[in-house]
């Protein structure tokens, strides 16, 4: 039987990528090798050399991003799918939330302010001028956020309370396409891995304290109550699972018990050891590691040359090897494992996997 391949592509971090390679090798048992990609010059034409791949810094460079869905193309599962990623945008998952009755603040989505060279007054003819400011904020509030509309990492985000700071901040924002939405001034706050559209993992998680202080993330099992958990991740799965994500994280600021999901498109979520902590880092290599198992365990199938069918793949992938006669269905069985702390069953009761996520 062949091996199988499974290839991580990394920006900085490292403590997240070392650990998912030395699980899926050890799980493997020699069926399966994960490695670190390295990339040149990628040839149109070039066979997959990857089963599966685990993308985590392509949303920051247009290479990567190219190169994996050309990998998809070839047969390649990549997570998260690069298709879905490319076309998405968090003014549009918001309005999407509303749809699935999944709570979340007002939005207002803002004209950019500056524009590339070669659009002037007469391309911008369909814009309202001056935008009715007074309009926008009476809808929204105060204090109110502004951010961009496809942005993350906290990378320009403002609060603003008042609309000559909103106008100051806004005329800075240059080419950035902005959103304004309300400030829920929260009572609790979540960060929520959900692994597979199914796997939810709750974090009690404070956005106010500073990256790496080893103060954002609260190891509390009895942070939200019975009812709110089962809320919560039902929101998580009903998000990702409408977004097409396998992995990814969705966060909560918590109003009078109602969870209000105001982030919900981080398909590379952070998840290293000195910035989760043990418990949660442990717990996302796990699930991101059986994730892993399951997708090569699906049925191979002829690929369809549409993009919609890259959007929506079939529960099955084609094998990393040069030609579709070469092609074979094989199943790949990881080494059991004891159930370690904060690793979760694949079946259990709704109410147990409620009880199974709460931290």
């Amino acid at each position: 039987m062949a091996m199988k391949k499974v290839g991580i592509l990394v920006g900085r971090e490292k403590t997240f990528p070392e650990a998912l390679i030395k699980n899926i090798n050890e799980r493997s048992e020699g069926s399966v090798v994960a490695e670190y990609i390295k990339l040149g010059g990628v040839r149109f034409d070039a066979p997959p050399q990857y089963d599966l791949a685990i993308d985590r810094i392509s949303h920051e460079v247009p290479f990567y991003r190219a190169t994996l869905k050309r990998m998809a193309l070839e047969g390649t599962l990549v997570i998260n799918n690069p298709f879905w990623w490319s076309a998405d945008d968090k003014f549009f998952n918001y309005s999407l939330a509303r749809k699935l009755g999944v709570a979340v603040p007002k939005t207002v989505l803002l004209p950019q302010k500056d524009y590339i060279q070669g659009i002037v007054s007469e391309s911008l003819r369909n814009l309202e001028f001056p935008l009715d400011w007074q309009a926008i904020v009476d809808y929204v509030g105060f204090p109110a956020f502004m951010k961009p509309f496809d942005g993350g990492g906290w990378k320009n985000v403002s609060k603003v309370n008042s609309i000559e700071e909103l106008i100051a901040e806004y005329d800075k924002t240059g080419t950035l396409c902005m959103t304004l939405q309300e400030s829920v001034e929260f009572d609790q706050f979540v960060r929520c891995y959900c692994i597979g559209q199914e796997e939810v993992m709750i974090m009690a998680y404070d956005p106010r304290k500073p990256y790496l202080s080893g103060e954002q993330y609260v190891y509390d099992p009895n942070y939200l109550s019975p009812e709110l958990t089962a809320r919560v991740v039902h929101d998580v799965r009903t998000l990702c699972s409408a977004l097409g994500y396998d992995i990814n994280t969705v966060e909560f600021a918590i109003k009078d018990g109602v969870p209000y999901a105001i982030d919900f498109m981080n398909p590379a979520p952070d998840a290293e050891l000195q910035s989760v902590g043990p418990f949660y880092h442990e717990w996302v290599t796990e699930a991101v590691t059986s994730l892993v198992f399951k997708r090569l365990n699906e049925r191979v199938e002829q690929a369809r040359y549409r993009w919609d069918a890259f959007l929506n793949p079939p529960p099955a992938r084609t094998e990393a090897v040069a030609s579709a006669a070469e092609q074979k269905s094989r199943t790949v069985t990881p080494k059991p494992t004891s159930q370690k702390r904060g690793t979760t069953k694949s079946r259990t009761s709704k109410k147990d996997q409620a009880k199974e996520a709460t931290t």
